[in-house]
C-alpha cells in the first residue's frame, strides 16, 4: 500500500476497498501516513462522499485502532448523548447530571472545539482545577461517585480519530459527512455505552445547513450505532439561533450552572429535558422524570459531585475577561434574527474558539445575549456585550456580526422554528 493511490482514488470518485481504509487509518495513526497527506484524503471525502460501506469499513478501523471500554462492572445501565455542535451548545454540562439524578449513568466522552462551534472541554477547562484527561480506572471512579462523567477520550481509544479530528478543525473538512459520523460513532461504540442520543443540529451554526444532509448524517450514525449493538436514537434540533443567552466557555458554565439550579434560559431548558428523557427511555430507566430532578435540587448535587471528582473547584469564581464592548440594537422593532453562524464566528474571533489545533482558548471569551428572535427590541439598548481579554480582536469580531442581525418594525410577527424538528429511530 502506499498513500497516494489512496488518496488518487478518492480523488478520482472511486471506492476505496477495504484494505485500502485499514491501511491508511493503520498508517497514520503510527505516523507513517504524514498530516498533509490526511488533509489531502479528508478533502477527496468531503468533495467526492463515501458509500456506507466505506463509512462502515472506516469507522471499524477508527475503532480497531485502540481498545474498547466496558462498564459492565457498573452494574447500572449507561447512556450518552453526542452533539454534531452548534453555537451556544452548553447541554451536556447541565445534561449528564441531571440523567444521573434519574438513574442511569452517563459516561460522556466530549471534544474541543471545532471551527465556530464550542466544544464541552474547553467549556469546563474554565473551572479552576477541573481536569478533562482521566484514566480508565478515574473514569469508573468518578461514575461511582457521581453517576456521570464528562472528560476526554484517553489516548487508547479510537486513537485514529484523536488525530484526525484535530486536523479536520484547521483544514476546512470538518463538515464532510462520512467523516462526522466516523469521529463520532468510532468513539461512542469504543466507549461501551448501551445506549447513546445524538442531538443532530440543523441550520446556519451547524455543520449541517438544511435538514435532508441532517437526516442523511442521523440515518448513517444510528445505522452505524445499532449495527454495533449500541441503541441508538437522533433527535435533529434547529441551530439557526444561538441556544441560550451566551456563546463561550466561562459565560457558558455559569448559564449551565443557572439551568440546574432550576432557572436558565428556556430553549437550554426544553433542550435539555427532551434529551434526557429520551436518553432514560434508551437505557431503559423509568425513574424520576428530569424535569423534576431540576427543580428539586438532585440534579445539581449530582454536577457538585462530578465536578470535584474531577479536580474542580465548584465554589471557586469563573473566570471574566478582562475587557468588553457593548453593540445596541440599530433599530426599535422585533428582533427577527441573530444568525448562530454570525455569533459563533465573533466568539471565535473574541479568542473563544482556535484557528490551530495547538491554539489555546480564552475562558472568558465570548458572546452575551439580551435578546432572542421575537424580542422587542428598542434602538440603542443592548444587544450583544462582546468579551475578551484582548481589545484589539473587537473590530475582527464585530465584522461577523454584519449580517447576522436583523430588526423588523414594531407589529411584525414572529414564528419561531421548533426546537427539534425531527426524530430517527
Amino acid at each position: 500500500m502506499d498513500v497516494i493511490s489512496v488518496i488518487t482514488a478518492k480523488r478520482d470518485r472511486r471506492e476505496l476497498t477495504d484494505d485500502q481504509i485499514d491501511w491508511v487509518i493503520d498508517a497514520y495513526t503510527r505516523g507513517v501516513v504524514a498530516d498533509e497527506q490526511m488533509s489531502a484524503l479528508a478533502m477527496a471525502i468531503l468533495l467526492n462522499g463515501m458509500n456506507l460501506r466505506e463509512i462502515g469499513r472506516w469507522t471499524d478501523a477508527m475503532i480497531r485502532s485502540g481498545v474498547r471500554m466496558d462498564f459492565a462492572a457498573l452494574g447500572t445501565p449507561t447512556a450518552d448523548k453526542h452533539s454534531t455542535g452548534g453555537v451556544g451548545d452548553k447541554i451536556t454540562l447541565p445534561l449528564a447530571p441531571l440523567v444521573a439524578a434519574c438513574g442511569a449513568a452517563v459516561p460522556q466522552l466530549s471534544g474541543r472545539g471545532l471551527g465556530h462551534t464550542g466544544g464541552t472541554l474547553d467549556k469546563l477547562e474554565s473551572i479552576p482545577g477541573w481536569r478533562a484527561l482521566l484514566s480508565n480506572d478515574e473514569m469508573m471512579d468518578v461514575l461511582r461517585q457521581s453517576g456521570a462523567v464528562i472528560c476526554a477520550a484517553g489516548d487508547g481509544l479510537a486513537p485514529a480519530d484523536k488525530k484526525l479530528y484535530a486536523l479536520r478543525d484547521v483544514t476546512g473538512t470538518v463538515e464532510a459527512i462520512p467523516l462526522i459520523a466516523s469521529s463520532i460513532m468510532s468513539k461512542k461504540i469504543a466507549e461501551g455505552t448501551g445506549a447513546l442520543v445524538l442531538d443532530v443540529k440543523v441550520g446556519s451554526g451547524a455543520f449541517m445547513k438544511n435538514l435532508a444532509d441532517a437526516q442523511e448524517l442521523a440515518r448513517t450514525m444510528v445505522g452505524l450505532g445499532r449495527g454495533a449493538g449500541v441503541n441508538t436514537v437522533a433527535l435533529l434540533t434547529d441551530m439557526s439561533t444561538p441556544l441560550g443567552l451566551t456563546a463561550g466557555n466561562a459565560l457558558e458554565v455559569r448559564e449551565s450552572i443557572e439551568v440546574l439550579a432550576g432557572g436558565g434560559p428556556a430553549d437550554v431548558v426544553e433542550l435539555t429535558i427532551a434529551l434526557a428523557r429520551e436518553m432514560l427511555a434508551a437505557a431503559g430507566v423509568r425513574g424520576k422524570d428530569p424535569a423534576d430532578a431540576l427543580k428539586d435540587g438532585s440534579a445539581m448535587d449530582h454536577w457538585r459531585r462530578l465536578i470535584a471528582a474531577q479536580g474542580g473547584d465548584v465554589d471557586a469564581p469563573l473566570p471574566v475577561a478582562r475587557e468588553q464592548h457593548v453593540i445596541p440594537a440599530p433599530a426599535s422593532g422585533v428582533l427577527t434574527a441573530l444568525d448562530a453562524y454570525a455569533v459563533g464566528v465573533c466568539a471565535w474571533r473574541l479568542g473563544a474558539g482556535r484557528a490551530r489545533k495547538e491554539d489555546p482558548v480564552q475562558a472568558g471569551a465570548g458572546v452575551e445575549m439580551h435578546a432572542k428572535p421575537g424580542d422587542v427590541v428598542t434602538a440603542g439598548q443592548p444587544l450583544l456585550t462582546l468579551h475578551t481579554d484582548t481589545p484589539e480582536r473587537f473590530e475582527y469580531a464585530i465584522e461577523a456580526l454584519a449580517d447576522g442581525v436583523e430588526v423588523a418594525p414594531l407589529g411584525t410577527e414572529y414564528t419561531r422554528t421548533p426546537l427539534v424538528l425531527d426524530r430517527i429511530g
